[in-house]
């Protein structure tokens, strides 16, 4: 099965799970990749190929990555590797 490619439902349907599942992540982009010392609440607004869109107290947040996402596995992949890279460095 192909993976989805990036459009505005799929950018919706990550922001969603990532949101209600995985809050943590979300405050740890905004501070390791965002640079922000402070993060009371944090959310992922949009996910495109080349950044994420964050609100972080809201503040809008773009992070960039480190290579243009192919589709929706490829966001996977990258957002997991993201995360690791910072609590197992």
């Amino acid at each position: 099965m192909a993976a989805d490619p990036l459009t505005p439902a799929v950018s919706s349907r990550i922001c969603r799970h990532m949101n209600a599942d995985h809050q943590d992540a979300v405050a740890t982009y905004a501070r390791h990749y965002g640079g922000l010392k402070q993060v009371s609440r944090a959310q992922m607004v949009a996910i495109e190929a080349r950044w994420m869109e964050l609100e972080v107290d809201g503040q809008p947040l773009r992070i960039a990555f480190d290579h243009p996402l192919q589709d929706s596995e490829d966001a996977h992949r990258t957002l997991v590797a993201m995360v690791k890279a910072v609590v197992n460095p």
